[in-house]
């Protein structure tokens, strides 16, 4: 939690945090600030004390909705700053974070810099500061970062929004449902009151829309995917493709508050109208490793123990694994879960990059997604939840919805 964000500093020998960019669409800028409208600011947070926001002042308004510590960007006078390096635009922003550190008492140590911001010029920005700044320290993290480390666990605000966005995700999947099934298919094919054939691309345009009508957005895109590339963890589906029945559709939606505030993820594996033997057999499988697995959960347990455990369920039904082949692109491809947030993947992590502080904790917001595919039998079955361990211990999922595999539609 935020509450943690000083003591993963401390653990990690940091003095400060520098986030750069926009107030929307930008973790760090997010959550430290609530998810201001922004276009591009600056936020320094020293160790032990509050953060303070460097806003321009035409969004000052918007920089006081945060509720932190403000300082007008306008107040360093650019123009002078200018002048005094002949005009020399890199050297006088240079000089303005030189002053910014000053003012708020970073004059030493290590301060690590986030957001989410066009990667040329900052790096040439950064580099030229570290340049001038012989006794502080500029440096990236990675997956082991402070502030993922400190949003790993939600607090109970969190937990609603993100829970908020479950329902809307949910009533998203059910209009769709709703919709498709709504059609009549003929020679296997589902085709609309004009005569032309229901498309992937069709779906996807009512799911944008039933999005941006309940207030959220999927800036990452949505998985809509049949046959082939249902077998394909990862494919979004092709827009042309037509819906057909009997095929599987992996429908992965994963949208976020709009102006990228936090997000959900969750999956449903369909057939229209029937589901081959194959893919009964595929979809009873998962299920059952799923069900195996989310019985199974305990509070602080590493969540790379559940990667194992479904890697050896799905071995002993005899499907390669990653766990024994990590080349293997059928079967089961890829890990058990992720944490979600203000990014949809964020710790903890379940796959290769975990360490021993992925575990579920109280307050964490994490995903169950087991799944196997076969792109060259044309099928592959997927089905997850986001989960939520309570302070208690207790794990919930946030918005259920039924797992169904056959959606019945007319003339089937």
């Amino acid at each position: 939690m935020k509450t943690d964000l000083d003591h993963f500093m401390q653990e990690k020998e940091l003095d400060a945090i520098l986030v750069t960019g926009p107030g929307q669409h930008n973790p760090p800028m997010v959550y430290m600030t609530g998810g201001c409208q922004l276009t591009n600011a600056d936020l320094i947070k020293k160790r032990a004390e509050q953060a303070v926001l460097f806003h321009y002042p035409m969004e000052r308004d918007e920089a006081a909705k945060s509720g932190l510590k403000l300082k007008n960007l306008a107040e360093y006078n650019f123009n002078a700053l200018l002048n005094q390096v002949n005009g020399n635009y890199l050297q006088a922003v240079v000089m303005r974070y030189k002053m910014m550190l000053e003012e708020i008492g970073v004059k030493s140590g290590k301060v690590a810099l986030y957001g989410k911001t066009e990667l040329g010029s900052n790096f040439e920005v950064f580099s030229a500061l570290q340049r001038e700044l012989s006794e502080i320290t500029l440096l990236g993290e990675m997956n082991n970062s402070s502030m993922m480390l400190a949003r790993m666990t939600k607090d109970d605000h969190e937990i609603e929004r993100i829970r908020k966005m479950g329902k809307i995700t949910t009533q998203v999947v059910s209009l769709t449902a709703d919709y498709i099934s709504s059609f009549t298919a003929k020679d296997n094919i589902l085709y609309k009151p004009n005569g032309d054939p229901l498309t992937i691309g069709d779906v996807k345009g009512r799911i944008n829309h039933w999005l941006a009508e309940l207030g959220a957005e999927n800036p990452e895109g949505t998985i809509f995917a049949i046959g082939r590339d249902s077998g394909v963890p990862h494919s979004s589906g092709r827009s042309d493709d037509l819906i057909r029945l009997g095929q599987t559709i992996v429908f992965d939606i994963f949208p976020c508050e709009s102006g990228g505030g936090y997000f959900y993820d969750f999956t449903r594996t369909w057939c229209l109208g029937y589901a081959p033997d194959d893919v009964l057999e595929l979809y009873h499988t998962v299920l059952s490793a799923y069900n195996t697995v989310s019985t199974q959960l305990e509070v602080g347990k590493p969540f790379n123990h559940y990667q194992d455990l479904v890697c050896d369920i799905f071995a002993s039904h005899g499907h390669p694994t990653i766990k024994d082949d990590p080349t293997t692109q059928s079967g089961y491809v890829h890990s058990l879960g992720h944490g979600i947030g203000l990014n949809v993947h964020e710790r903890p992590w379940s796959g290769i990059s975990s360490d021993d502080k992925d575990c579920l904790l109280p307050g964490t917001v994490f995903t169950l997604e087991p799944g196997l595919y076969y792109p060259a039998k044309g099928m592959g079955v997927r089905l997850e939840n986001s989960l939520w361990v309570q302070p208690d211990g207790k794990i919930e999922i946030l918005a259920d919805y039924p797992m169904d595999l056959v959606l019945p539609v007319k003339n089937s």
